[in-house]
């Protein structure tokens, strides 16, 4: 963490801001951000990237492991399926077995930040070199340098890389750990719930966060989809059809509720007024990654219904 930073998020204490920020605002600030991060893993420039490397690019899922895993390290099949949880190990065995063969992660790390760099200029035309995105830039940076990282292995890993010195590339890296921090802190809620990996899918899905269909991505069988359906069920949380009871409309209402405490810290830091600007800024490219269509209608997040 830079002295500037620290200052920074220091100052934010002493001004008792720090209280200021409510959970709800740490959920709408995810959903600004989200779509920022999660271009990487659906623009073509990205594909070609990694296609020069020798990744398959047929569908999503032989990049999308290496992409995400890659700061990390060489990290085998295990420690990846227990950092991104709700995957079904054997499909994270089918990607991670040979993904370093292909390239190693620094030269993956390197591939994805060209691709997200193209990208953003594609998507973002003359605004990558405007005032405003250097401002969002530096607020969402201060934010992810403020992030406390103790347990949560993605968003260590994301925040150990060193900062790009494009301000576009910079916005894309703070949104990266931002996320990977919120998505470790879930993983605690979900453990904290007694929701096994895809029992968190499952009742979520049981609560219409999308449809069992999209989840399916996520490489769990039919038979294993059923058996956690029918643990859920013994304990009163989902109906014999699948949906959820109240009593695990009210389990999911905590989980995401802990979730949102678990990852205000960095906007507490930051401060409230600050919030308030990085809120405003982050509308229009919001607006302009959302508008190109890259990004799935449905996705296993629940943005907008959770």
């Amino acid at each position: 963490m830079s002295d500037q930073v620290g200052t920074g998020a220091g100052s934010a204490v002493a001004a008792g801001v720090e209280e200021a920020v409510e959970p709800a605002r740490v959920r709408q600030l995810w959903h600004l951000l989200e779509p920022l991060h999660a271009v990487v893993y659906y623009a073509p420039e990205v594909f070609e990237e990694s296609a020069a490397l020798g990744y398959d690019t047929a569908d999503r899922w032989p990049t999308y492991f290496p992409l995400r895993a890659a700061p990390l390290g060489p990290a085998g099949a295990e420690r990846v399926a227990s950092a991104f949880y709700s995957f079904n190990p054997r499909m994270v065995a089918e990607h991670i077995d040979p993904a370093w063969t292909v390239a190693s992660p620094e030269r993956m790390l390197a591939a994805r930040l060209r691709g997200v760099d193209r990208a953003y200029r594609a998507i973002l035309g003359d605004r990558v070199d405007s005032p405003e995105l250097a401002e969002a830039a530096a607020l969402a940076r201060r934010a992810a340098e403020s992030a406390g990282t103790a347990g949560r292995p993605l968003a260590a890993a994301n925040a150990a890389l060193p900062w790009p010195e494009a301000p576009h590339l910079q916005l894309w890296q703070a949104a990266t750990i931002l996320r990977e921090h919120r998505g470790d802190g879930h993983l605690a809620a979900l453990l904290v719930a007694d929701l096994d990996p895809v029992e968190s899918l499952v009742s979520f899905a049981a609560i219409g966060a999308a449809s069992e269909e999209r989840f399916e991505s996520r490489g769990w069988s039919p038979g294993e989809w059923s058996a956690a359906r029918s643990r859920l069920a013994a304990r009163g949380l989902v109906e014999k059809d699948g949906t959820a009871t109240e009593a695990g409309r009210a389990l999911r209402r905590e989980v995401e509720e802990r979730t949102d405490r678990l990852a205000v810290a960095p906007w507490r830091a930051l401060g409230r007024a600050a919030v308030d600007r990085l809120t405003e800024l982050l509308g229009d490219y919001w607006v302009a990654v959302i508008s190109t269509g890259l990004l799935p209608a449905e996705t296993t997040l629940g943005i907008g219904k959770v």
